[in-house]
């Protein structure tokens, strides 16, 4: 097995409030798709402060991370294994002037009806599949995380 075959762990926050969810539309494989904040953890990084991190470098938003959604483990169409750890999270502030990531077109707060209407524009089911599982409120102690 290569290291190349190995899953890419990553992270991802579900940012709510007043019945909104903060997604990114961003630039990937030549189209415009719409994911919640999300990203690759970095060497040494923790899974917690990747998910903040890229929350902050794709919306500009400073967010306090409130507990575990759940771990997804997606196959995409060009043969990657992705397991996202994706984590629910308050916002804190919008930092003024923060340079979003060269992908990210913009940070859009969402209700979840205009959510499921860019179906067709997801960057993967797991998109929907944290949002459902984000109402069902169905969500694990950040303590689970052990340094």
């Amino acid at each position: 097995m290569q290291e190349t075959d190995l899953p890419h762990v990553t992270v991802a926050t579900v940012v709510h409030r007043q019945d909104q969810f903060l997604l990114v539309r961003e630039f990937s494989n030549g189209a415009m798709v719409y994911n919640q904040p999300a990203g690759h953890v970095e060497p040494g990084e923790s899974l917690l402060d990747a998910a903040v991190r890229e929350t902050l470098e794709e919306t500009a938003w400073q967010v306090e991370l409130e507990s575990l959604l759940g771990i997804y483990h997606y196959s995409a169409p060009n043969g990657i294994s992705y397991v996202r750890h994706c984590f629910t999270a308050r916002p804190l502030k919008e930092i003024p002037n923060q340079a979003l990531d060269q992908d990210i077109d913009a940070a859009l707060w969402l209700d979840e009806t205009s959510v499921f209407s860019l179906r067709d524009q997801w960057r993967s089911p797991m998109v929907w599949s944290a949002i459902e599982d984000f109402r069902r409120g169905e969500t694990h102690s950040l303590s689970l995380f052990k340094s």
